[in-house]
């Protein structure tokens, strides 16, 4: 093989490298919003829709009207006003997943108001979905910081505190002095709130519960929402309207 054939086959296998690299960088952006290998947003169309779902959202009734929270032991977050059981809608969310963050901006609200409003008992399921890092090791902070929460009247304003602050799920994000700020904004006054957040007390808790939960409720990407049981398509759940009218029905 002569000279510039050599040249030539280098140039082609380095273009074929370099095409290689793409292609692996766009799948790693893309497995940030996977878990177990199916996509978590589903065809937010180019933003369009995103957008019109975030211009139709509700505003959130204030931090005084929502209705009473409840952590329960394991982890799980309840919100109803007393005596309402029916319907139920299932969050299952985590705080590292951008679509969920998402689904905060646009629906969140409406979640919070249907609970408010007696319309649903609404529960909460804080979830690890990533494998790689370092999305990883940020939700299993965040969600194990969210496990110290243990008045129900201060996990709202956290748990909307830690979708405002989601780091991009490429650098290493939730830093534990953040957390321990944030609860403390959030009100939150108990004597081993830092300790709890900066020794990772339920790290380890985090990962094992959400193995649990994806396995037992077939969780196939974040966030999922469940309607007395029932997966709740993304286009319903991302839109404000469709979401309430869907919970108003299952209601009667």
């Amino acid at each position: 093989m002569g000279k510039g054939a050599r040249e030539a086959t280098a140039r082609e296998r380095i273009a074929a490298q370099r095409q290689a690299d793409r292609r692996k960088d766009r799948h790693r952006r893309l497995a940030t919003m996977v878990t177990i290998g199916t996509i978590a947003v589903l065809a937010i169309g180019g933003g369009a829709w995103y957008a019109a779902a975030r211009d139709t959202a509700e505003q959130q009734a204030a931090a005084a009207e929502l209705a009473p929270t409840t952590v329960n032991a394991d982890g799980t977050v309840t919100m109803a006003r007393p005596g309402v059981t029916a319907p139920v809608l299932d969050v299952y969310e985590d705080f590292q997943c951008p679509a969920c963050k998402a689904l905060e901006e646009s629906s969140g609200p409406t979640i919070k108001n249907l609970a408010s409003e007696g319309k649903a008992k609404v529960v909460f399921h804080p979830i690890t979905i990533f494998s790689m890092e370092p999305t990883k090791s940020n939700s299993v902070r965040a969600g194990a910081a969210s496990r110290c929460v243990t008045q129900g009247a201060h996990w709202p304003a956290f748990h909307d505190r830690l979708f405002k602050e989601q780091p991009s799920e490429t650098v290493e994000g939730f830093p534990l002095t953040d957390l321990v700020a944030w609860g403390k904004d959030a009100g939150i006054t108990a004597p081993d709130w830092e300790k709890c957040v900066t020794s990772q007390k339920y790290a380890q808790t985090q990962l094992t519960q959400s193995d649990k939960v994806i396995r037992e409720e077939k969780i196939t990407g974040t966030p999922t929402l469940k309607l007395n049981g029932k997966d709740l398509d993304s286009n319903v759940a991302f839109v404000p309207n469709k979401l309430r009218q869907a919970v108003l029905a299952a209601g009667k």
